[in-house]
């Protein structure tokens, strides 16, 4: 059972008991209603209350159940919720920990509240591109005031019950416990309390008013309409809260399930709970199952104290674990120590940082020129210089001082983990934890997984990274792994796209117009112009027949590296980020294109998008099938987290779901066609193929 059923004394206890957050999924709807049911036909009862196992009264909706037929099906929440509020004996809900979503609107359909202190209360539903769709749009704003739960809904962020009781007027709580362990005695005691009350008190009859009315409405819709391009969701909380304040109860309780329909069919909302889905899917890996022990993860080693092995220390600064960071020459070490306290003290000057969390942090890290101190670390992080020679001498180094059963890890983007791992005699140790630069803004961590890597150390790596918020995604070996792999056919793409008449500002504007944080020209400006240069110097040795436009060579040759040289593809200010369009760099393209007799033509921003992100869909079905990713729900985190891909698409992968995988191979057969396009590249991959044989979709 899902929800337990206790007689104490005179009042009838229901335990939500659904971990880890008391879901609340079809079982458990049941057990409430079946509790409700049993509590109003004992005669020895008097009062109900409704509470929590573990640690959550309730986080809302059971993820198992998402999208699927059990979540409507009765009794559905609204249902218990009305249920509730008819029970002929009061019914008290004893909120703690979480109660957010449904769980707070279970709470609000109560007769009364008794909150533990830090018990963190929300309506997050706009996250999933969604409103409230159990009368939370109509219920908060009458036990919290208008703008108090306006903000909460379109916010989604989770307020704490201290604060929350202290809003003058609220109605929310009844009573805010002493402490949380205490809840329990203090909500039996309260429901005893209330027992002979009648009639009881409902939420639904509370008045709901803003003073100003249609003129406060009217500067929260622009403020909101601002704030939320491209997500309906957050415009359509101030269309439920409005009806709140302007029609009856039921009617408003209409209108909010009338939104919350429309809103459940929309790309963005089906995108968004693709994404809450796949951030907690991409954490299963197949084969290692969730109780595989871990290794004991105290402290870190990096090696290199750069840009991004600084970046890296601050993640495990921030999470309170040792460092100890080691560099050949000490002002080297100096450099890297500055940029770590810069950070922290910009932090401190922006009020996001304590100075006492400062000083925590840095007492933590400390520094050296030796390997041999680095022996009792429990796991080093080496984040050198991406060349193979440079590699072997550090693992070859770490092999011989590293203590048995520290976990080495490389930070390597693109080269082969398992030729690292053979220059160690403990392989099983070796794994491949590549950061993204800036590496302690950066959510993404793509965890390489090596032919030999033991499951225990794979295990401790995923959860290393959740502990040091990351979102982290299980990746084989091959080269680029996910992102970068797929990284090179999207520049393959824009470069094609130069060739035949686009400017570098018309693909990037088509690019950011679609949704991207920055078009390919204005991303290869930001990570370097060199980097791709010497990645399409290697391929032509490796890759002699693959094609490449030549234009990004001739940029490079004019030393035109991007923001680092104040030249790429455009200019750049010192201090600014802002990227000016430079006429010379358009004129090499012209001269480029002239010289290989190609007639430039009107590109259109729609065959922009496809080319660019079909490349990409293409590439990942091929990684898919290698195995190389196990699903595809984890590429698109990859590209949501790493590479700026829109979020309110869901993934390149969700996206191409969404087009229809028909559709996407029917351009894809178009673009084969193009004869200054690569029509290899274009054959659609055998499980993309596959797929539109059989009607499914990747996800």
């Amino acid at each position: 059972m899902t929800a337990q059923y206790k007689v104490h004394g005179n009042v009838a206890i229901i335990t939500l008991d659904n971990p880890p957050v008391n879901g609340l999924g079809l079982a458990t709807r049941q057990g409430i209603t079946d509790g409700l049911a049993k509590a109003n036909q004992d005669e020895t009862v008097t009062a109900i209350v409704i509470t929590g196992a573990g640690k959550a009264f309730s986080g809302g909706a059971d993820i198992k159940e998402f999208g699927s037929p059990k979540a409507l099906q009765e009794p559905n929440l609204l249902s218990v919720i009305l249920a509730v509020e008819n029970s002929s004996k009061p019914v008290v809900a004893a909120m703690h920990s979480v109660a957010m979503g449904g769980g707070l609107e279970l709470a609000l359909g109560c007769h009364y509240r008794i909150a533990a202190p830090g018990c963190s209360i929300a309506l997050p539903e706009v996250k999933l591109g969604l409103v409230p769709g159990a009368g939370g749009t109509q219920r908060l704003p009458r036990v919290l005031g208008v703008e108090a739960a306006l903000n909460m809904m379109v916010s989604g962020e989770p307020v704490k019950s201290e604060l929350l009781a202290q809003l003058p007027g609220q109605k929310l709580f009844d009573k805010l416990s002493v402490s949380p362990e205490s809840l329990a005695a203090e909500a039996m005691a309260f429901a005893q309390s209330v027992a002979a009350i009648r009639p009881l008190p409902l939420v639904r009859n509370l008045p709901c008013k803003h003073p100003l009315g249609d003129a406060y409405f009217g500067f929260a819709g622009n403020m909101v309409k601002g704030m939320s391009k491209n997500y309906p969701a957050p415009m359509k909380c101030v269309e439920a809260v409005i009806a709140a304040t302007k029609q009856k109860f039921d009617a408003g309780m209409r209108i909010e399930r009338d939104l919350f329909i429309n809103l459940m069919l929309t790309p963005e909302s089906k995108a968004l709970r693709h994404i809450f889905v796949a951030d907690r899917a991409a954490s299963k890996i197949p084969d290692v199952p969730a109780d595989t022990p871990q290794r004991a993860i105290e402290s870190i080693a990096v090696i290199g104290a750069g840009t991004m092995g600084g970046g890296i220390a601050m993640n495990f600064l921030n999470a309170g674990i040792a460092v100890k960071m080691l560099e050949m020459k000490q002002e080297a070490l100096d450099r890297g120590v500055a940029t770590i306290r810069k950070n922290y003290e910009a932090q401190v000057k922006k009020g996001k940082l304590k100075q006492d969390k400062y000083d925590q942090r840095m007492s933590l890290l400390s520094t050296t020129l030796s390997y041999d101190d680095l022996k009792d670390a429990d796991m080093v992080i080496e984040a050198v210089f991406e060349e193979m020679g440079v590699k072997e001498a550090v693992f070859k180094e770490l092999d011989r001082v590293m203590k048995p059963g520290a976990i080495l890890a490389s930070n390597t983007s693109t080269l082969d983990l398992n030729k690292i791992a053979n220059f160690t005699k403990r392989p099983q140790d070796v794994i491949g934890t590549h950061f993204f630069s800036p590496a302690n803004v950066m959510k993404l961590l793509e965890v390489v997984r090596g032919e030999k890597t033991a499951k225990d150390v794979l295990a401790t790596v995923m959860a290393l990274g959740k502990k040091i918020k990351k979102t982290s995604v299980v990746s084989g070996v091959c080269d680029g792994f996910i992102g970068n792999r797929m990284i090179e056919q999207y520049g393959r793409q824009g470069g094609f796209l130069l060739d035949e008449g686009c400017t570098p500002a018309q693909v990037d504007k088509a690019m950011e117009n679609f949704g991207f944080a920055m078009g390919p020209f204005r991303m290869g400006d930001l990570a370097g112009n060199d980097i791709g240069w010497a990645i399409r110097k290697r391929r032509v040795v490796e890759k002699p027949n693959m094609k490449y436009s030549k234009t990004a060579d001739l940029l490079c040759e004019k030393g035109r590296f991007g923001q680092k040289t104040g030249a790429g593809w455009y200019d750049y200010i010192a201090g600014k980020r802002d990227a000016v369009p430079n006429a010379e760099v358009v004129a090499m393209i012209e001269a480029h294109r002239q010289s290989l007799g190609i007639t430039p033509r009107k590109i259109s921003d729609e065959e922009i998008v496809q080319r660019l992100v079909y490349a990409l869909v293409n590439e990942a079905a091929h990684i898919l099938e290698e195995g190389i990713a196990t699903k595809a729900s984890d590429i698109d985190m990859v590209y949501l987290m790493g590479y700026g891909f829109p979020i309110y698409r869901g993934g390149p992968m969700n996206y191409a779901d969404q087009i229809g995988l028909f559709n996407v191979v029917q351009s894809m057969n178009k673009f084969a066609q193009n004869p200054l396009d690569d029509a290899a590249f274009w054959k659609p991959a055998p499980l993309l193929t596959k797929l539109v044989a059989e009607g499914k979709t990747f996800n």
